[in-house]
């Protein structure tokens, strides 16, 4: 294993100019990984630029403006003066999919030569010239830190806060299944490392918008308890998203409120576009069955516990009616 982080350091380190993005739609641990990358080049006397394919959550904008991470965003078409071509090596970060990547496999003619991926889903695509995938690991995070640990990287206040948002928030502040021993070994190293674990908490959980609270309402009050109560479904649509003006940043986690429920084994999250693009479906689940398979049927994918899917062409109804069909046939 040490040999694929040591291939990683090589490449980053034989790079003149590198790129590193995330998966669309980017949770705690995409943000948290790539602006401790960042900063890691910076110390390495890399040049480097972020990309963003949507909007940087305002629930991390703390992360972005504490650590001085630029970025260009590509949300609405890649900028204009973003030359794919000034760089000779991409970095991906938390996915290893042309699927969680909009815009990229299309320009792939004008991607650097040199393609890198850190990640920890079981789900990838061989695209890329080297990889770094630890399935085991609870966050791509933790990849990082090892990965920074084997490059010498200094590991100052910031660097430890950006890795210890990606960490507890793909843990659910170490709540999760995904949690290991060592998940604690690194949080409380990077603690002493100067992480105010107290605002980070304030910051993640305690400072929630209100277009979130209501859109969380809105879920709530569409939950089904379906298959004698093993399967738990909600549904958020265009118009809730109108009504609340919340966007789909704001769904994150809603899916794993089901999960309190004793009898729930499974919890699904039905979301319509806003404007445009394919039903989103996440997936989640206590251990009865295995929804990255059930993902990757329909085109996506992700871990044993957590996943997600696109079904594109769909209606809301015809997608509840597909996903919910799907996970009873597996309940049962």
């Amino acid at each position: 294993m040490r040999d694929e982080y040591q291939e990683i350091v090589a490449a980053l380190e034989a790079s003149r100019r590198v790129i590193v993005t995330t998966h669309v739609r980017p949770d705690g641990d995409a943000l948290g990984s790539l602006s401790a990358l960042v900063l890691a080049m910076r110390k390495k006397n890399i040049a480097c630029d972020a990309l963003l394919l949507s909007h940087w959550p305002s629930k991390y904008a703390f992360l972005r403006d504490q650590l001085g991470i630029e970025y260009f965003d590509a949300e609405k078409g890649f900028p204009a003066d973003l030359d794919l071509s000034r760089y000779d090596t991409l970095l991906v970060v938390d996915t290893g999919t042309w699927s969680q990547l909009p815009g990229l496999e299309e320009r792939s003619s004008e991607l650097p030569k040199r393609k890198l991926v850190i990640d920890h889903h079981l789900t990838q695509q061989d695209w890329a010239d080297h990889k770094l995938v630890v399935t085991e690991a609870a966050a791509a995070g933790e990849v990082v830190f090892e990965l920074l640990e084997e490059w010498r990287v200094p590991l100052d206040p910031q660097i430890a806060t950006a890795l210890f948002v990606a960490i507890t928030t793909d843990t659910g502040w170490f709540q999760f299944s995904n949690t290991r021993p060592y998940t604690f070994r690194l949080a409380a190293m990077l603690l002493e490392r100067g992480v105010d674990m107290d605002a980070m908490y304030k910051r993640i959980y305690l400072s929630e918008r209100p277009e979130r609270v209501r859109l969380q309402t809105r879920a709530m009050q569409s939950l089904e308890l379906l298959g004698a109560g093993r399967l738990a479904v909600m549904t958020i649509t265009k118009q809730d998203f109108i009504d609340t003006g919340a966007g789909v940043p704001d769904t994150e986690n809603l899916i794993n409120i089901p999960l309190q429920i004793e009898e729930v084994q499974a919890s699904v999250l039905i979301t319509e576009p806003v404007d445009f693009g394919p039903v989103r479906v996440s997936l989640r689940s206590k251990g009865a069955i295995d929804v990255s398979k059930l993902a990757e049927q329909f085109g996506g994918g992700g871990h044993a516990r957590a996943a997600g899917l696109k079904l594109d062409g769909y209606s809301v109804q015809q997608a509840h009616e597909t996903v919910v069909n799907a996970v009873l046939q597996r309940l049962t």
